[in-house]
């Protein structure tokens, strides 16, 4: 099955032809207050650029590298505070579930449900948040070929749910690397929407031995890229002071780093719909 485009989110189309839609904010919840003024902070920046935007953090994250690692500020507390965030800055929200029973928690509050790399074969997962007939984001498992992730679609469209987006995030090419294979990105479009996530694809997973490491300093290179391919939006962690992030500190991005890098990714972008069929 092919799903050409939907409306992610009340007025943010994704897909066919539309503008690239940017799912961003931090990697982690690391207080109400801070999520609440970076969601502010980046819908100031991408009001400039005119660009849509969904609200991106995590109340949880499972799949930390050491014990000793944040984790967030768990399921009640991190989703009060996303719900803040659209109370306060009208935004729609994304946040991350593990479980089927958080799905249909978090469903409650987001506009949309993100199903982690490491979990996209899950079926019960994927069931649970194609029946909360949210929007859902599957990042593609490092694992896993660009063709196979036509089953996770597949999945969550029986549940009667054809809102689906796919993510590109990289995958494993031997020990604490990832490569993005830019062929990945057409081969999912033929499934349904794609989104490339300009920050994960610079993880070095482990790579730190506590904790994950990041080439943060290739960001433009490969979002410039997935642009020119053609992609329907992009996925980028933005914090206010990446050094001290509490999860990601090595690939998220400063606020004038996510400025730039809209403006680069306007202009690629608008110049591969010009010359679209």
């Amino acid at each position: 099955m092919t799903i050409e485009s939907f409306d992610i989110a009340d007025g943010v189309r994704i897909g066919g032809g539309a503008r690239p839609v940017y799912i961003a904010g931090p990697c982690v919840i690391e207080s109400q207050d801070f999520v609440v003024g970076v969601a502010g902070t980046i819908r100031e920046i991408a009001e400039r650029h005119g660009v849509p935007l969904v609200f991106k953090a995590s109340f949880d994250k499972a799949n930390r590298s050491a014990e000793s690692s944040f984790r967030g500020p768990g399921e009640e507390e991190g989703l009060e505070a996303l719900a803040e965030v659209k109370r306060t800055t009208g935004l729609p929200v994304i946040t991350d579930v593990h479980q089927p029973g958080q799905a249909i928690v978090a469903a409650k509050v987001v506009d949309v449900l993100q199903v982690p790399a490491f979990l996209c074969r899950q079926t019960d997962l994927l069931h649970a948040c194609g029946e909360t007939g949210l929007p859902v984001n599957v990042k593609k498992g490092q694992f896993l070929a660009p063709e196979d992730m036509a089953n996770a679609v597949e999945k969550i469209a029986a549940t009667g749910n054809e809102r689906v987006v796919l993510t590109e995030r990289g995958s494993t090419f031997g020990y604490h690397n990832l490569v993005v294979d830019m062929r990945g990105l057409p081969i999912m479009r033929g499934f349904a929407p794609v989104v490339f996530d300009a920050t994960h694809s610079l993880q070095l997973p482990g790579g730190l031995g506590h904790a994950t490491g990041g080439a943060r300093e290739f960001h433009p290179y490969l979002a410039r890229a997935a642009a020119g391919a053609g992609v329907d939006g992009f996925f980028i962690e933005v914090h206010p002071n990446p050094p001290e992030a509490l999860s990601d500190a090595t690939t998220q991005l400063s606020y004038d780093e996510f400025d730039r890098l809209i403006g680069q990714l306007e202009a690629v972008s608008a110049s591969v719909r010009e010359v679209a069929p």
